[in-house]
């Protein structure tokens, strides 16, 4: 296996499991601090934006190096 080809891979899976963790440290947050319905959503969110911009990131660098 091409060291190029294990980072990829790696950086993919390890990044899907930080997010995992980071959203169980969310939701253990707002569960011990009784966030609310309305809290817990804002934590989601602000976490979940932070992911979409991860993703957007990799699909515009995917997108620039197929067309150059």
């Amino acid at each position: 296996m091409e060291p190029e080809l294990f980072e990829e891979w790696m950086m993919t899976i390890l990044v899907t499991v930080l997010i995992g963790f980071m959203a169980f440290i969310v939701w253990d947050l707002a569960k011990k601090s009784s966030a609310g319905r309305f809290g817990t959503i804002m934590l989601f969110g602000v976490l979940g934006l932070g992911v979409l911009a991860f993703v957007i990131k990799s699909a515009v660098i995917a997108y620039l190096e197929q067309h150059p």
